[in-house]
């Protein structure tokens, strides 16, 4: 019953948010950075952040998830605040910069810092991996909302990856926050008639990279960063070859590969598909092979990735 009840409430959610977005005027309009053409009401993000922080609080009273996890996870709530007012009114780049690191901090404290991180056959531990785990939250808020530029794309990786977890690990909690998403997803298919906006693309980036602290101890953490790595590999690849050419950095672009692969005619609903057609075969992988073997998947799936990356460069070239 909860799991029907988060995604009725997601859906409803939407569909209010949607209501007042648009009676409101609250639209994104066109520019010459957008994928699509028409206003849209934003803000849909507001429901699944909503729906997830109210099921993992059931879930805290209930008992069912660890209260480490919880309040490292509620830190992200000055983030969705942020980010909601951001989608309203424009913020300075410094007021929303500074809230990603008190909320990056403040889940940092809850888990009591990351005491170690287990990748495969290294471990480390100490200073630096909390400053690398601060820089890591930080960097995975922002990627989130860079990877959220086309129709259902931010939305079905995080459905995607929250139901994957489950299913290899029985990891409840993102459970919660793919049925939170799924709800919305039905509104942000293509054509979307709400976009998920920062309050839903900046505390999805949060949500996963304390997912993927949380597990550093564990080999869960590897496979957190393989599943998750369409996102973070795109972002980080176009941020790196942006920099090479000495392009302004804050300046906004639609250089990421899966925007390229849009503007090379591809629609929407097909780079989505595609991009899920990609998840699974690294969900596959990591269900059939064994620990041991994990090293060589990531080292595999970075190539082919980078090959990928390569093949969209011939479709639409990286200008």
């Amino acid at each position: 019953m909860l799991y029907i009840a988060v995604f009725v409430c997601a859906v409803v959610g939407t569909y209010f948010i949607r209501s007042v977005f648009r009676k409101k005027e609250l639209l994104d309009h066109p520019n010459d950075r957008s994928s699509h053409t028409i206003a849209t009401p934003k803000g849909g993000g507001l429901a699944i952040m909503i729906t997830f922080y109210g099921a993992i609080t059931f879930l805290f009273f209930q008992e069912n998830i660890d209260s480490r996890l919880f309040y490292a996870l509620l830190s992200g709530v000055p983030l969705i605040l942020i980010s909601l007012v951001d989608d309203i009114v424009p913020q300075p780049p410094k007021l929303r910069f500074g809230i990603q690191l008190l909320s990056a901090l403040g889940a940092l404290y809850a888990l009591g810092g990351v005491q170690t991180l287990e990748f495969i056959s290294f471990s480390l531990s100490g200073i630096w991996v909390n400053i690398l785990a601060l820089l890591g939250i930080i960097w995975m808020s922002n990627l989130y909302n860079f990877l959220d530029g086309i129709d259902g794309y931010a939305g079905s990786e995080a459905l995607f990856v929250g139901v994957a977890v489950f299913l290899l690990f029985g990891n409840e909690v993102s459970l919660m926050l793919a049925l939170s998403t799924a709800g919305f997803l039905l509104f942000n298919w293509d054509k979307a008639t709400i976009f998920m906006g920062d309050v839903g693309s900046a505390p999805l980036g949060f949500i996963f990279a304390i997912f993927i602290l949380y597990d550093a101890p564990t080999p869960n953490f590897v496979a957190w960063l393989i599943l998750l790595s369409l996102f973070w590999f795109d972002a980080t690849l176009t941020l790196i070859r942006r920099a090479r050419r000495g392009e302004k950095l804050s300046q906004a672009h639609k250089k990421h590969a899966y925007q390229r692969l849009h503007q090379a005619g591809f629609s929407h609903a097909k780079v989505v598909m595609l991009s899920v057609g990609v998840n699974l075969l690294f969900l596959t992988a990591l269900y059939l092979l064994p620990f041991a073997y994990w090293l060589y998947l990531f080292l595999a799936l970075l190539v082919l990735l980078y090959t990928l990356t390569k093949l969209i460069d011939m479709q639409k070239a990286f200008d």
